[in-house]
């Protein structure tokens, strides 16, 4: 094992003396092209150029002397620090860090980060990344080749967000660009580059910021809120029993992109972003996509809401993750499960519309629950029946659906 692993972040300013002496002292040297090439590497370390830093922890980790690690910027803040920490290498690591990649763009573009979310973008995790750039208003995106600015614009379509790309932080290249999000993918954008995307409803001006990553919307506590919290108007799939259901089997989430169908008064699709993830509201009615997107500004959230009938309507939005379909009947429901959510819930108002609904979840690969939900809902004053409801809520979840 080596005796020493020293990881040196570097965001293109001198080395600090510390960082000069544990390089001067290094026998080896990891790092990418543009580290290995700084003066301050020793002649005589073995250099190996940075690509799987698994790898090169397997190389250290065999190593008989002094190792140094180089990064661009913090190293533990989505870095190598990570993975070279893993119980399998066994290394024991000093850190020597620089200012990160996100803190140096939002001094660039001069503005505050601490209430930003900021995700990491590669092939595997882009869509979850632009989840969140649809569901929050400041967004800092660590980008990668084949996960970048144009890529992350084209998957923005239909929702409009400015970008402020900035290239080559701390080097002689460096350069910041504003664009809009659908001018994004009209440019060829160098490596490594981060984006900050913004865009939706304006941060609270005051200093009354205490969370990281900004703090929720100061909107009532609970959730499945009564009828008066969305304007006294709530549909029959919409009662607050029904919808606390809805929102315990969707488990909507940061990342997850979410589809309400027949969105009626907004209530699901305002409760379904006040858990952070992302919501397509769809409804055939002007009147109830006016209604949804005045819920939305009440709370504070930035859906998309989209005017249309389903089913034709879904066939260009992007892919869910998770689905409640408030209407339709069974030609939405085969129409999504066609798509392959992790889960998708409804409601029947008979047996026969609830089992017709079940077997076809069931014959498109999904496990179906149903309940018979009734709730009755009392006058304190004399403790008498004032309204009773009734309905079947059914559910499918996609085992083989990777979250």
């Amino acid at each position: 094992m080596a005796d020493r692993v020293t990881v040196i972040g570097w965001d293109g300013s001198p080395l600090t003396a510390t960082a000069r002496s544990a390089l001067g002292a290094a026998t080896l040297v990891a790092g990418a092209g543009h580290h290995l090439a700084l003066p301050e590497v020793p002649g005589r370390a073995e250099r190996i150029r940075l690509g799987s830093v698994s790898l090169a922890a397997r190389r250290i980790a065999a190593h008989r002397g002094t190792a140094v690690v180089l990064a661009d910027g913090d190293p533990g803040f989505f870095g190598v620090v990570r993975t070279l920490r893993a119980p399998e290498f066994g290394l024991e690591v000093e850190v020597v860090p620089a200012v990160s990649s996100v803190a140096q763009a939002f001094a660039r573009a001069g503005m505050p980060w601490d209430d930003a979310q900021v995700v990491v973008a590669h092939r595997r995790t882009l869509r979850r990344a632009v989840n969140v750039c649809r569901a929050h208003p400041k967004v800092a995106v660590l980008t990668s080749p084949g996960a970048g600015p144009a890529e992350l614009g084209l998957l923005l379509e239909g929702v409009h967000r400015t970008f402020v790309i900035c290239e080559e932080l701390g080097t002689d290249r460096e350069q910041v660009t504003v664009v809009t999000s659908d001018n994004a993918a009209d440019h060829t954008w160098r490596d490594p580059n981060v984006v900050i995307v913004i865009g939706g409803p304006a941060a609270p001006s005051d200093d009354s910021a205490w969370l990281a990553g900004g703090a929720p919307p100061a909107t009532p506590r609970g959730w499945a809120l009564p009828a008066a919290e969305y304007g006294g108007r709530l549909g029959e799939g919409e009662t607050e029993p029904l919808r606390a259901a809805q929102l315990a089997r969707t488990g909507p989430r940061v990342g997850d992109l979410v589809w309400d169908i027949g969105c009626g008064s907004g209530a699901f699709t305002a409760e379904a972003a006040r858990f952070g993830a992302a919501v397509i509201a769809v409804d055939r009615d002007p009147d109830a996509c006016a209604r949804t997107l005045a819920t939305a500004r009440r709370f504070g959230v930035q859906p998309q809401i989209v005017h249309g009938t389903a089913p034709h309507i879904l066939e260009d939005l992007p892919e869910p993750d998770v689905v409640r379909i408030g209407g339709g009947g069974a030609a939405v429901v085969s129409a999504v499960a066609d798509r392959r959510p992790e889960r998708i819930v409804t409601h029947a108002a008979t047996r026969d519309a609830a089992e017709l609904i079940g077997r076809d979840l069931t014959e498109h690969g999904y496990r179906v629950e149903c309940s018979l939900l009734q709730s009755v809902e009392l006058d304190t004053r004399a403790w008498t029946e004032k309204e009773r409801t009734v309905g079947f809520l059914l559910s499918g979840e996609l085992p083989d659906r990777n979250p």
